[in-house]
């Protein structure tokens, strides 16, 4: 439920906000042509992976899906941290956008162990009922 929150709140505050979201991305390392193919792929994505985790026969495709966005986010964060690319604006939308680069990193960190957690915890088997769930006739 957490990723879900986290995919639905990130796509639409980035798409009430568009036009901010829009130059934010502009100010990203990357080729200003790329712009609007990137920022509506990233919506497109996380409303995609937000999508696939509300049902069950999606939803080991969206944790997955969850765990890889969120990995290439946080080396993209450990890269701003290092100063590879310079200052950089976050375009992240809403009160995320608010963390200093520090924050966003351990953010992102937690939710890639919410998304490592959901896997592990997919591929469990159902445990068998105890016996005090048994019912008795």
């Amino acid at each position: 439920m957490l990723l879900f929150i986290l995919f639905t709140y990130a796509a639409g505050s980035k798409l009430a906000n568009y036009k901010q979201f829009l130059f934010q991305m502009d100010a990203q390392p990357f080729n200003n042509r790329y712009t609007t193919p990137l920022v509506i792929g990233l919506l497109l994505i996380e409303f995609a992976i937000a999508a696939c985790l509300i049902f069950r026969k999606t939803m080991k495709a969206g944790l997955w899906a969850s765990l890889i966005m969120l990995v290439i986010f946080t080396a993209y964060i450990a890269l701003i941290k290092l100063n590879y690319f310079g200052s950089i604006p976050c375009s992240c939308g809403g009160v995320i956008e608010r963390l200093n680069w520090t924050q966003h990193l351990f953010f992102n960190l937690f939710f890639v162990g919410i998304s490592i957690a959901g896997i592990v915890l997919y591929k469990l088997p159902p445990s068998a009922p105890r016996q005090s769930q048994l019912k008795l006739s």
